[in-house]
């Protein structure tokens, strides 16, 4: 199958980071999300980004002008009918993913690819709930989209090879490295990573180190580009906080436990960048 455009549902970080990726590079895009503020404001972050990119001389605004008109934006299922691979990218959580999910399933033709970029949510699962669990498939993409190369093919259970293999070459197509991963909580880079990051919140909440100290550690002594607790913020507090929740249900291991101090900072609001405040002050 050869994917010409691609539904993605979700305009927030993901979705329109997933959106100008395919755009720039000659993929049609339908971005739908609930409201047309929603859309618009996906559809304007995609803008700014592609505006730096031609700060930088990597586009050029002709370029820029090429991958907007590509980007079709909706609030309405009905308009996912014209895709043949369809991205959820919604918020990390299980009921909303289902509830997404069965809908597009209904609506979209029985050929259709449907992928969700859940970075930690069973794909087995979430395949099984629709009528095509064969040609269901989950693509995580890392943020911020448009910059990282990577790219998680994640094959459920019921998975088929056809439908890794076509979705395995948008990924290619959009310029980005694919890896294939078995069925798993966290699949791999985020099995390694959140549990990292909230290890980083007990050594903070140990008081072992200031935030600074406990970045600039990781970053020159495991030559990591991004501290773990400034990587929360820009994450979000609470999708770390989500993705350790869901290890520590499906693992039943006690070594996945919630660090408290992250509990309490999302429960106080402070949820990083998004938020103008996390670990530190934006």
């Amino acid at each position: 199958m050869t994917i010409q455009t691609v539904g993605i549902i979700g305009a927030g970080t993901m979705g329109n980071g997933i959106a100008q990726a395919c755009a720039v590079s000659g993929i049609d895009v339908v971005m739908v999300d609930i409201s047309d503020a929603a859309v618009q404001k996906g559809l304007a972050t995609v803008a700014g980004s592609l505006d730096r990119l031609i700060k930088k001389e990597k586009i050029s605004a002709a370029d820029k002008d090429a991958a907007l008109a590509r980007i079709k934006t909706s609030t309405s299922y009905d308009d996912l009918k014209a895709a043949q691979l369809v991205i959820e990218a919604a918020t990390e959580n299980y009921e909303l993913k289902l509830k997404i999910l069965k809908q597009v399933d209904a609506i979209v033709a029985p050929e259709v690819l449907i992928a969700s970029n859940t970075s930690s949510i069973s794909i087995t699962k979430l395949a099984a709930a629709t009528s095509r669990a064969d040609r269901f498939i989950g693509m995580h993409f890392f943020n911020p989209v448009p910059m990282m190369a990577l790219v998680e093919i994640i094959r459920g259970l019921q998975t088929s090879d056809a439908t890794h293999d076509a979705v395995k070459a948008l990924a290619e197509a959009l310029g980005k490295s694919p890896i294939t991963v078995k069925n798993a909580p966290g699949f791999v880079v985020n099995r390694i990573l959140v549990p990292m990051i909230n290890e980083a919140f007990f050594v903070l909440a140990e008081g072992l180190a200031t935030p600074e100290d406990i970045d600039a550690g990781m970053k020159l002594g495991c030559n990591q580009p991004i501290g773990p607790l400034a990587l929360a913020d820009m994450i979000g507090l609470d999708v770390c906080l989500a993705v350790m929740d869901v290890y520590l249900t499906e693992f039943g291991d006690g070594k996945y436990r919630p660090c408290p101090l992250l509990k309490e900072m999302v429960a106080a609001g402070r949820l990083g960048r998004k938020t103008g405040r996390g670990v530190y002050t934006y």
